[in-house]
C-alpha cells in the first residue's frame, strides 16, 4: 500500500555576535528571535507521540545560545540553559549538521570545508547534539562535497529538488522530488534528500493543515510506492515564525492542528524522520546534483548571484581565498603553534560566514575585519 510521509525541517542560524548586537539595538526583535528557538522543543514535547521535526543549528548559533551573558539577558523570557540541555533528549527531533560558521560551501576554499564541519561536530556533540544528516547552509551544494561529508560521518544531505538530474532512465518529476536518491563522486557516495521548493516556500510564508494536505496529495498523486515530502525553511525569520501570539503563527496555526489531525487519524500523511524513512525505504536510483543553492530574495538558486553578484562581493571572496591559501601554506610549513594555528583558522572560517555576502555589499566589510588581523599575524610569523 502506498504511503505518503512528511519530513519537516527548520534551519536555525544567527551570524557571529548578532544576538548580542540585537540586544543592544533592538531588544524586542532579539526576544522574538530567541523565542523561535524554544518553540520546536515545546511543541514536539506536547505532541511527542506523533511529532517528527528536523532541526539544523549552526555552530555559531549554538555558541550564542550557550553564552552566559546571553543566557542571563533572556532569563526572564526563556531558560536557554535548560532549552539547550533538553533538546538532545527529546524523541521526535532529528538534528542535522552544518558548517560551524554557516559558509556557502561551493564559494569557499575546499581546504576549509572539513574544518568548518569538524568544528560544528565538536561544538554540537559537546552539547549532546548528534547528526547523521547534513544541511548545507543556503542549501549551497556541489557534488565535490560528497567525499568530505562522508569522511566527517554524514549519511545523507538535503538538497533543493530543482538541482537533481537522473543519471539513467527518465524519472518522473514525482520520483525526483519525492524519493531519496544516491549520488557518487570520486568513490564516495551519499544519500540525497530532495526538498520540495514550492511547499517549503509556503511553509516559510504561512499555510494551514488543510491547504498543506491538499497540496501534498495533489503533488504526489503520480508517485509510485512510498513518497517522502520534505519541506524546509528558516525557523526564525519572518512574522509567521516570529509571531508572539502563537495561535497566529507557524506552531499554533499550522503545526498544532496538523499534529491533532495526525493523532486522531484525520490525515493520511505520516510525519517521519528522514532516518526512519531511509531505514524502510533505501534509495536505488543514482542522480547528479547540479551546483546551486535555494531560492532567496529575487534569485533562483541556479547560481550564486545573491552572494557574488557585485564586484564588492567578488572581491570579498577573493580576499578569503587568498588569505586561506597563505594560511594553509604556512600550516604545512610547521611554523605554527597549535594555539596560533587555531586562532588563524578561527578568523578565516568566521570570515566565510555566508551572511557577510547575503546582504549585497552591506556586510562584506566584516570579511576584512577577520582577514586583516589574520594577515598581520601571518606576516609577523614570516618575519
Amino acid at each position: 500500500m502506498r504511503e505518503v510521509y512528511h519530513a519537516l525541517g527548520l534551519h536555525m542560524h544567527q551570524p557571529p555576535g548578532n544576538i548580542d548586537l540585537l540586544l543592544r539595538e533592538n531588544e524586542w526583535e532579539a526576544k522574538q528571535i530567541v523565542l523561535c528557538y524554544e518553540r520546536p522543543l515545546k511543541y514536539v514535547k506536547r505532541y511527542e507521540d506523533v511529532a517528527k521535526v528536523h532541526l539544523g543549528f549552526s555552530g555559531i548559533l549554538l555558541d550564542q545560545l550557550s553564552d552566559k551573558r546571553i543566557v542571563e539577558a533572556f532569563s526572564a523570557t526563556v531558560d536557554l540553559r535548560r532549552m539547550v540541555r533538553e533538546y538532545p533528549m527529546v524523541q521526535g527531533i532529528e538534528f542535522l549538521g552544518m558548517g560551524y560558521y554557516h559558509p556557502l560551501f561551493p564559494l569557499i576554499p575546499v581546504e576549509d570545508w572539513e574544518p568548518q564541519i569538524l568544528r560544528w561536530r565538536q561544538r554540537a556533540e559537546e552539547l549532546g547534539f548528534h547528526a547523521n544528516g547534513f544541511w548545507p547552509p543556503e542549501m549551497g551544494f556541489s557534488m565535490e562535497m560528497i567525499p568530505v561529508l562522508k569522511k566527517t560521518g554524514f549519511n545523507y544531505v538535503v538538497v533543493d529538488s530543482v538541482h537533481i538530474k537522473p543519471l539513467k532512465g527518465d524519472l518522473k518529476r514525482e520520483e525526483i522530488t519525492y524519493k531519496p536518491h544516491r549520488a557518487a563522486y570520486e568513490g564516495s557516495e551519499i544519500i540525497v534528500i530532495p526538498r520540495d521548493r514550492d511547499i517549503s516556500n509556503a511553509q516559510e510564508s504561512g499555510f494551514n493543515p488543510e491547504w498543506f494536505e491538499n497540496e501534498v496529495m495533489h503533488k504526489t498523486a503520480e508517485c509510485d510506492g512510498n513518497c517522502l515530502v520534505t519541506t524546509w525553511s528558516d525557523g526564525e525569520n519572518g512574522g509567521w515564525f516570529r509571531q508572539t501570539h502563537e495561535p497566529s503563527g507557524f506552531w499554533g496555526y499550522f503545526f498544532a492542528p496538523y499534529m491533532e489531525k495526525v493523532r486522531s487519524g484525520a490525515t493520511i500523511i505520516k510525519p517521519v524522520t528522514i532516518s526512519e524513512f531511509l531505514q524502510e525505504n533505501p534509495p536505488e536510483d543514482y542522480v547528479h546534483v547540479q551546483t546551486g543553492a535555494w531560492n532567496v530574495a529575487n534569485t533562483s538558486g541556479y547560481d550564486f548571484s545573491q552572494w557574488q553578484g557585485s564586484e564588492t562581493q567578488k572581491n570579498g571572496l577573493e580576499e578569503i581565498w587568498g588569505v586561506s591559501k597563505r594560511f594553509h601554506e604556512l600550516a604545512k610549513s610547521g611554523k605554527l603553534s597549535e594555539e596560533v594555528r587555531d586562532k588563524l583558522e578561527h578568523l578565516i572560517l568566521r570570515a566565510e560566514t555566508s551572511c557577510n555576502f547575503f546582504w549585497g555589499d552591506a556586510w562584506v566589510h566584516r570579511v576584512y575585519e577577520d582577514t586583516e588581523p589574520a594577515k598581520r599575524m601571518m606576516e609577523a610569523i614570516k618575519s
